[in-house]
């Protein structure tokens, strides 16, 4: 699962920074940018994929523990 979240945490926060077309234009973007706007959907895609890369880590370090 460590895996999974880090992945679609990386290409969300990619997608955010790096303003790609065909992330933000996709269907299932559609509602997040209709609902927040361009620029809205940016940030809160950038803050989803920031929550998940520290879901991953998280869960990778309580894992290793013991």
């Amino acid at each position: 699962i460590q895996t999974l979240f880090l992945l679609a945490g990386t290409v969300a926060l990619s997608a955010a920074i790096f303003d790609w077309k065909w992330f933000f234009g996709s269907e299932n973007a559609a509602p997040v940018v209709k609902f927040f706007g361009h620029k809205g959907s940016r940030l809160f895609y950038g803050a989803i994929g920031i929550v998940l890369i520290a879901a991953a880590i998280c869960f990778y370090y309580r894992t290793t523990q013991g």
